[in-house]
């Protein structure tokens, strides 16, 4: 398989944010979304066979543990990472798995936590979410939605109402998006649609869903990779 880079640190979004994370970001996205932090991952990388992911992934975590894998997008690599989740999963990992949902995603094995990242229309990716995918959520799920504006926001709002979130998956998170070249200031002035005015909306209409900062970019230099 192609992999951009394997490391730990601390998972900066959905509800395992703050936990020791290995990262095994894969290379390759079909999507452009207008807010990426991640296009240095779309080319490139280098090739890698599963045992030796598994390899580095015990190397950094050899105690078990949690391991996201995220991209670009993962699941163009179904044929590989599939079999690479089942490897985790029996060698006593938590998994997480990052993904657009515009790929099939019935064939990921049960255990495996999808974090979907169903993307609104300031994304410049709209409509891309397979809506076969809805079926393929499970109780422990998590579904995601990046915002830049109130366009965004209610496109969210109302998918989350439309197609019940809440009550098929654990978490609905609503999170802003980041300017794709922020660098230095390590707080929220970086975002596209402001945190206080997003919670205010949220409250104002009784969302039931989460407010979810990407803490790693709070934590960090939001320019900084392989944190």
């Amino acid at each position: 398989m192609q992999v951009t880079e394997i490391y730990r640190s601390l998972q900066g979004e959905s509800t395992y944010a703050g936990l020791p994370c290995v990262f095994v970001r894969l290379t390759g996205c079909n999507l452009r979304c207008s807010w990426c932090d991640s296009e240095f991952s779309f080319y490139g990388g280098h090739k890698m066979t599963r045992e030796e992911v598994l390899s580095e992934v015990a190397r950094l975590s050899p105690g078990g543990g949690l391991v996201e894998i995220t991209g670009g997008e993962p699941m163009l690599q179904e044929r590989e990472v599939v079999p690479l989740m089942q490897q985790l999963l029996a060698a006593g990992y938590k998994v997480l798995l990052e993904t657009s949902g515009e790929r099939l995603l019935a064939g990921v094995p049960r255990q495996v936590v999808k974090i979907v990242d169903v993307k609104c229309p300031d994304s410049g990716e709209p409509d891309t979410f397979a809506m076969e995918n809805l079926e393929a959520l499970e109780p422990h799920d998590e579904v995601k939605f990046v915002l830049s504006d109130r366009p965004d926001y209610e496109f969210a709002r109302d998918f989350l109402k439309r197609h019940r979130l809440a009550e098929r998956v654990h978490a609905v998170l609503f999170s802003p998006a980041f300017h794709k070249e922020a660098s230095g200031a390590r707080n929220a002035s970086h975002c596209l649609l402001d945190p206080e005015e997003l919670a205010q909306w949220m409250l104002a209409d009784d969302v039931p869903a989460r407010l979810s900062l990407q803490i790693h970019k709070l934590i960090w230099d939001p320019a900084a990779k392989g944190v």
